[in-house]
């Protein structure tokens, strides 16, 4: 088959499926797992499609953002895996941030920690903290319906008023230039915040997120430690050149 033949029918069957797996076009296009790669390679240059953990998918517009309800149904495995894992590097004392995000949410059930003190910006977070009984701060602010997230100048007031020993926080996208991401300027906004006043800093972020870009920059790559899934050795090696990544085994 001819590369343009090839590369033709790959964008096809994208938009059929919006995602799909490195071996499913080996095995539909009779194609060596190579020479795929190659050919997703070259789609990605052409901006004709995005590479993820695995495969590819379809671009989407920057500022598109999924709904919560639309988050909590994707990659539920790999965000309670590294959930768990940062929920065990809270330690007895620690003052945190969680910020509002389907994988932060997750890390809620696995914090045994004692005498935590957290402060979040999630309505729903707030509302699981509390019935675990966790000393719990809810920022001000505008409620983004969205996302149950609370944004806006009085959020990054509220914000300023606290200092914690590690934030947790969620993106949108993670890429080598531009850094880490999310669709909304003013989510962003509390984001950039909250890495800023975290001596520790770990951005949660299943493998999918990675070499995504959105609309709204949070922080560079440096400002924080990514825990995520497993990524082939090509994305870890370029990414851990940059910062510190915790890949964690699902």
């Amino acid at each position: 088959m001819l590369t343009i033949e090839r590369q033709s029918k790959i964008l096809e069957l994208l938009n059929k499926k919006d995602f799909v797996t490195i071996q499913e076009l080996v095995d539909q296009l009779s194609s060596s797992e190579s020479t795929i790669r190659r050919d997703l390679s070259q789609l990605e240059k052409e901006k004709k499609l995005r590479r993820v953990h695995g495969g590819a998918s379809n671009l989407h517009q920057k500022g598109e953002e999924p709904s919560l309800t639309e988050k909590s149904t994707k990659y539920l495995k790999e965000k309670d895996v590294i959930a768990s894992n940062a929920a065990g590097l809270v330690q007895n004392g620690d003052c945190i941030f969680l910020d509002a995000g389907t994988t932060t949410y997750q890390m809620i059930k696995h914090l045994s920690a004692k005498d935590i003190t957290v402060v979040t910006n999630g309505l729903n977070l707030a509302q699981a903290l509390l019935e675990l009984e966790i000393d719990t701060h809810l920022i001000g602010g505008l409620i983004k319906r969205k996302t149950n997230a609370l944004i806006g100048p009085k959020a990054t007031e509220t914000l300023s008023q606290f200092r914690f020993d590690k934030s947790f926080i969620g993106v949108n996208g993670i890429h080598l230039d531009f850094g880490y991401t999310t669709p909304d300027p003013q989510e962003a906004a509390v984001k950039a915040l909250a890495v800023n006043l975290g001596q520790k800093v770990y951005v949660l972020a299943d493998a999918s997120k990675f070499q995504e870009v959105t609309f709204s920059k949070v922080s560079d790559l440096k400002n924080a430690i990514i825990i995520t899934n497993q990524l082939d050795l090509e994305t870890y090696n370029e990414f851990s050149s940059e910062t510190e990544v915790k890949m964690v085994n699902i």
